[in-house]
């Protein structure tokens, strides 16, 4: 159709620079007319390549939007590269090693995303062993391993220094799950900055993130009851921030004169909210553009253990 030879083409469609770029144009515009895709199974046989990106994702209940976010985030660096995304979900409670093992096994992607890392993950473990590249949404304890995380420990001490000098004397801190990284790393800021404040910390041990809001309300408000009740609080997610905004309200008290909350932000939910509430950013999407970015540096050969990043809160929305 263009009349150059088939392995000119070939070439061309793959960008080869060695290919002149009007060459490269009138090619990619003939096969832009005909509807022209190269046929991944073949590429595949002929690669060892499938030129898929995968992100696992558990479904983050805490965060409003967590997974539409990190998919926006990845998607945004990967759609002008010859990758595709695909995702693959699973719940709480099932084998986090499942999904991870079915993408090694069968060759169906050529490198991974996963979140909610554990401080001796055996994704990670697993993973290393197999030479497979992947970046993490948290820090372990395993290895040297590309990762990009948010520093849970200074947003804790962001939020208990507001608090402090908004004059509350008792403040708590809805927790993580202690099986995740960030647990230890947000906990520890805690209780520094509390200390630091000469000011009274609490760190329940009934409920934490993963805790459904129904629960977590019941609970604050059974806390909210009894004597000394915390006149700050910590909320690590969004529908934790809300559980706890409904439980201060139903229990006669007024955010900002009886009680204050600071809150993590992921989305514009808070913008809405009356009173306002005092929140501290995280932005997801660009944590999936850096671990995009990093992944696809480690497939093309950089070390991994040089792609890692610590996200610093932002102290506005």
């Amino acid at each position: 159709m263009t009349g150059f030879a088939m392995t000119t083409v070939s070439r061309a469609l793959a960008d080869d620079p060695r290919i002149a770029k009007t060459t490269r144009e009138t090619i990619a515009k003939a096969a832009a007319e005909v509807g022209y895709v190269p046929d991944r199974a073949a590429q595949r046989l002929r690669t060892g390549r499938t030129n898929v990106i995968a992100l696992v994702l558990d479904p983050h209940g805490e965060i409003i939007d967590f997974s539409g976010s990190m998919i926006a985030g990845v998607a945004d660096v990967v759609r002008d590269t010859r990758y595709h995304l695909t995702l693959t979900q699973y719940q709480l409670g099932e084998d986090p090693m499942r999904p991870i093992r079915h993408i090694v096994q069968n060759r169906l992607a050529d490198g991974m995303i996963f979140a909610r890392t554990e401080p001796q993950d055996a994704r990670v473990k697993y993973l290393l062993e197999a030479g497979f590249p992947f970046v993490t949404h948290g820090r372990t304890n395993v290895g040297a391993h590309a990762w990009l995380d948010y520093d849970n420990a200074a947003f804790a001490r962001c939020a208990v220094t507001r608090l402090a000098e908004k004059g509350r004397r008792r403040v708590s801190i809805i927790p993580p799950s202690r099986q995740y990284s960030f647990a230890d790393h947000m906990i520890s800021g805690f209780q520094q900055a509390v200390r630091a404040a000469g000011i009274a910390g609490e760190v329940p041990q009934d409920y934490d993130l993963n805790s459904s809001p129904e629960e977590l309300n019941a609970k604050i408000a059974a806390r909210l009851s009894r004597p000394d009740p915390p006149d700050g609080w910590i909320c690590p997610g969004e529908i934790a921030a809300i559980a706890t905004n409904a439980a201060i309200y139903d229990a006669g008290l007024r955010l900002g004169r009886d009680v204050d909350l600071v809150a993590k932000q992921t989305s514009r939910v808070f913008d809405l909210f009356r009173p306002r509430i005092d929140t501290i950013f995280e932005d997801i999407e660009a944590a999936g553009r850096g671990m995009a970015k990093a992944l696809l540096a480690q497939i093309a050969g950089q070390d991994a253990g040089e792609l890692q990043e610590l996200q610093a809160p932002i102290p506005e929305f």
